[in-house]
């Protein structure tokens, strides 16, 4: 009688090295094919919502990508490095304030923040690049004074500086203590923390296309951020265009009615899982301001949704080890809070 059990172990462990090599995507695919079984008008709606996502992501992402896989190609991420050390306080707020006018959004700042962190960057001076980027950009502040006014804008522009801040010094004390050495997940790159780990210098080869090696550095670089991002962003979209469905917006926002520190606690702790992005969000809550939500509660909801949306939390999530995704979340959640609770008080002072 043959045996047929010996397979199994060959089996079972191309199952689990497939889960393991692409669990993400297997995610998605389940999800949609429950949708198309249960659904299939919400299946088509989810697939032409995550497909317009991330072609609306994508001018950021390449721009991102580019930058991450030229600076490995040229060796520039020594040069780029060593332009983040020197004093923590000079460095951090510079971080900030760059963070505060660039125009990367939540997601496409992702892979710009893996470069950095695996060039040897303080994470210090990259966390606070990296929660003050989402919340302000010279659009959203263009948009902003247009529905919210002049003031909101001013203030949504300096709670995303301070926030920075905020974080920045955080991590640079803990940091001072040992606690968050080697911030990226295994298999992404080694970052630095409390002080910068550049690498030995190198001569920077600026135009790296007449080196086949660094030509297919550049491209490994390109191709593996690229996919890395295409899977986790995808999943990300896809529970995003969900929650729009079985969650309305305006049942989530509806709740932050009222003055007080209250809403202002409510703002802050509904923002942080908030799948709205920033530019569809203000209107609505221009319209609860309009209706009496206090002005404090719509500015933590927006501070602490821009930089921990659904797909940009989750992203962080695949970059970096818990430790560092909690202090980030926290990071969100007390400036937040912070930035209404001023807003509020300058309000009506």
């Amino acid at each position: 009688m043959t045996d047929t059990s010996l397979p199994q172990p060959r089996a079972t462990l191309m199952l689990r090295r497939l889960w393991k090599d692409h669990r993400i995507w297997m995610i998605s695919a389940l999800i949609l094919i429950v949708l198309t079984i249960s659904d299939r008008s919400q299946a088509r709606a989810t697939v032409i919502f995550t497909t317009d996502a991330l072609l609306t992501t994508a001018p950021f992402l390449v721009l991102s990508i580019g930058i991450a896989a030229w600076a490995t190609a040229t060796g520039a991420d020594n040069l780029i490095a060593r332009a983040f050390t020197g004093a923590p306080a000079l460095m951090i707020l510079l971080a900030a304030l760059a963070g505060g006018l660039s125009p990367f959004c939540s997601c496409g700042v992702i892979p710009l923040i893996a470069a950095l962190l695996a060039m040897g960057v303080p994470l210090s001076a990259v966390m606070a690049f990296w929660l003050a980027s989402p919340v302000m950009d010279p659009s959203m502040f263009v948009l902003t004074t247009g529905v919210l006014g002049l003031e909101f804008a001013i203030a949504k522009t300096l709670a995303a500086v301070g926030l920075g801040l905020i974080g920045g010094w955080a991590v640079h004390l803990m940091g001072r203590a040992g606690g968050l050495s080697d911030p990226l997940r295994d298999g992404i790159g080694n970052g630095g923390c409390g002080g910068s780990k550049v690498h030995a210098p190198k001569p920077i080869v600026w135009r790296f296309w007449f080196d086949p090696d660094r030509r297919a550095k550049f491209g490994r670089e390109a191709l593996n951020v690229t996919l890395f991002l295409l899977k986790w962003l995808t999943l990300a979209f896809i529970l995003e265009s969900l929650m729009l469905v079985f969650i309305p917006a305006e049942n989530i926002t509806s709740l932050l009615g009222g003055t007080g520190i209250g809403p202002i606690v409510l703002g802050t702790l509904v923002g942080v899982p908030a799948y709205l992005n920033g530019y569809a969000a203000l209107p609505l809550v221009g319209g609860l301001i309009g209706q009496g939500m206090a002005p404090g509660a719509g500015l933590a909801f927006l501070v602490a949704g821009g930089v921990t949306s659904l797909p940009a939390a989750i992203a962080v999530w695949a970059l970096v080890r818990p430790r560092v995704f909690i202090l980030y979340i926290t990071m969100s959640l007390t400036g937040a809070f912070v930035a209404g609770l001023l807003f509020q008080l300058w309000k009506f002072a």
